[in-house]
């Protein structure tokens, strides 16, 4: 038989950070036992694990038995753990009845695509960005629009680009503050100044702040959440939180959203796994926040080592990450200097010839991505050096 697949299906591209990071894994074995095994500069995960408070909350709620199904909203007291959350580390108030605990922030951003995307829709994106993003978008019929930004614009989306973009399909922007691949933030004025132009036409402005809780820099570590109740923001319990595979997120919506999101997530996925909920609970005790910030000044010190270490060695990162764990580096002089043409080259000969795994820019849009590679910080210090090292000794 001939399985015949839909045109949604054959609009998703493949996730090209698992295939070469399935390539990298495969070498990694060959080399293991080597002077030089495999470093993984490739995967945005955090290599810290839940705290002893995370695992503790979760054997309870498996002895107690609490692993039924809970509400499909999540658990009231996770709800209201994350407001309260909201008003201690940004002084905004989130009402826990605006909050909605999913499976993932993938899970939040599916609900949220498909509740307010029609077909022919467009959304517009900035150009570089996180691959499935603009994937979630094409799963709900609608359109990603990417727009290219540049340096200057701390690749972002500005209010001026989105006003000059905006055309009769247009429904709405979806942005990352935090950005995965650079890092980088929208400065606050300006991300006031996009919201107010989306809101003027009555469009809806979609954010990805999975990695806020990253934020090194005090001027951007600032929720959108404050510029209105219509804004709907997406968060996670993954990468501050470092919870990746308990595959457990939320969003906040709207008022007049909740009964909406509810009614599609009992259909889609009934609920988030209730373990991992009883878990999260643990994340906002003061021991675990403190632990949480310990982790977040270690991130901070990966990067304030690594990017002017790759800008010395000719691996231009041409905005400094305000947040996050990567660094977006342009990579065509020192493929040059390798005799290979772009960042896939490069990404593949430093695998081979180094045992580096990195990211090449090919998932995350057109706009000058051939040239660049996103590296990983979230790995030890110790690893970072040693990858320095070997770098070095290939392009220095």
């Amino acid at each position: 038989m001939t399985l015949q697949f839909s045109s949604r299906a054959q609009r998703i591209e493949p996730f090209y950070v698992m295939e070469v990071a399935k390539a990298a894994q495969e070498l990694a074995r060959s080399v293991a036992a080597t002077r030089d095994p495999m470093i993984f500069l490739n995967i945005g995960e955090p290599d810290f694990t839940a705290p002893p408070l995370v695992l503790e909350a979760a054997e309870r709620a498996l002895r107690a038995g609490q692993t039924q199904y809970t509400n499909a909203l999540g658990l009231e007291a996770l709800r209201e753990a994350i407001s309260g959350w909201y008003a201690q580390r940004f002084g905004v108030d989130v009402p826990a009845r605006r909050i909605v605990v999913t499976a993932g922030a993938s899970a939040a951003l599916q609900l949220a695509c498909l509740a307010l995307i029609d077909r022919g829709d467009e959304i517009l994106m900035p150009d570089p960005s996180y691959p499935c993003n603009r994937h979630f978008v094409s799963a709900a019929e609608g359109t990603a629009v990417l727009i290219p930004t540049t340096a200057e614009e701390r690749f972002q989306l500005s209010a001026d680009k989105v006003q000059a973009a905006w055309g009769a399909k247009t429904r709405g922007v979806l942005l990352a503050s935090p950005s995965n691949p650079t890092g980088t933030s929208i400065a606050p004025d300006e991300l006031r100044r996009i919201v107010d132009v989306v809101r003027a036409r009555g469009g809806l402005t979609l954010i990805d702040e999975i990695y806020l809780g990253l934020s090194y820099e005090e001027q951007f570590g600032h929720t959108a959440l404050a510029l209105g109740e219509d804004v709907i923001s997406i968060n996670s319990f993954s990468k501050y939180f470092n919870m990746t595979g308990w595959r457990l997120g939320w969003m906040v919506v709207p008022d007049a959203m909740v009964p909406v999101v509810e009614r599609m997530a009992q259909n889609l996925f009934i609920c988030a796994s209730t373990i991992s909920q009883h878990a999260a609970l643990a994340c906002f005790a003061p021991s675990s926040i403190a632990e949480y910030e310990r982790r977040r000044a270690e991130f901070k010190a990966r990067r304030d080592y690594f990017i002017p270490e790759l800008n010395r060695l000719g691996l231009s990162v041409p905005v400094m990450p305000d947040g996050a764990f990567y660094a977006w580096a342009d990579c065509s002089a020192a493929a040059e200097r390798l005799g290979v043409d772009g960042s896939w080259d490069f990404a593949y000969e430093l695998m081979h010839r180094a045992h580096l795994a990195i990211t090449p820019g090919h998932d995350f849009g057109s706009a000058d991505t051939a040239r660049h590679v996103r590296f990983s910080t979230a790995n030890s210090m110790a690893q970072l050096q040693e990858a320095v090292a070997r770098l070095q000794r290939l392009i220095g």
